[in-house]
């Protein structure tokens, strides 16, 4: 069996793999609660007072040190967003499951509409992990374990993906990958200007 026809047959078995724990996760992991549930988790504008209490938190306790944290974070979501959107999305072109026809009948779309977009990565897991990821680099000498919490919140959102019918789960590994490389680097931009931020600061 040449090469060509190995990756051929890894990536068939790969997808095959993909497809079957979707349909777990989707269409028998589920419970009446989280299905009413998880639409909201994985909507942005049920996040939006976190997001805003966040900012403002930063902002109002740490000064102009605050301020960069704060825009090196929206360069973060848009980082992940932009690559994920325009190289991934529009490079690999993977129908949604809701909108695979091979999977008609089969999945359970949680959702008023399936969306128009394609699916791999998914723009949601790649955002909130690379938040999680910036957030736990910059703040980890302040909150210590507690800023941890941020990657349960990530992997939440990003299962609600899957659970709802919109992504795969290669998709939100993919984002996940995506976006701890976002909050990397923007971590490491602003560790060069400003270092860690710490519970003894004081604002400036």
């Amino acid at each position: 069996m040449d090469r060509t026809v190995l990756a051929l047959t890894l990536w068939q078995r790969l997808e095959s793999w993909d497809r079957w724990l979707f349909l777990k996760i989707n269409g028998h992991w589920t419970l009446p609660f989280l299905d009413s549930i998880f639409p909201y988790v994985r909507d942005p504008f049920f996040w939006a007072p976190v997001y805003i209490f966040i900012l403002l938190f930063v902002n109002s306790n740490y000064g102009r040190k605050g301020l960069w944290w704060s825009l090196a974070f929206i360069c973060t979501v848009a980082l992940t967003d932009g690559i994920g959107s325009k190289i991934f999305k529009e490079g690999f072109q993977r129908l949604r499951p809701c909108n695979e026809p091979d999977l008609a009948g089969h999945v359970r779309l949680l959702l008023r509409h399936c969306g128009t977009g394609f699916s791999f990565v998914s723009n949601h897991a790649a955002n909130h992990f690379g938040m999680a990821t910036f957030a736990v680099l910059t703040f980890r000498g302040t909150f210590k374990r507690w800023i941890y919490v941020a990657y349960a919140w990530a992997v939440l959102v990003a299962y609600a993906q899957i659970y709802v019918g919109v992504h795969y789960p290669a998709d939100v590994l993919g984002g996940a990958g995506l976006g701890v490389l976002a909050g990397v680097l923007t971590a490491t931009v602003f560790h060069r200007k400003w270092g860690t931020i710490q519970l003894e600061q004081q604002p400036r």
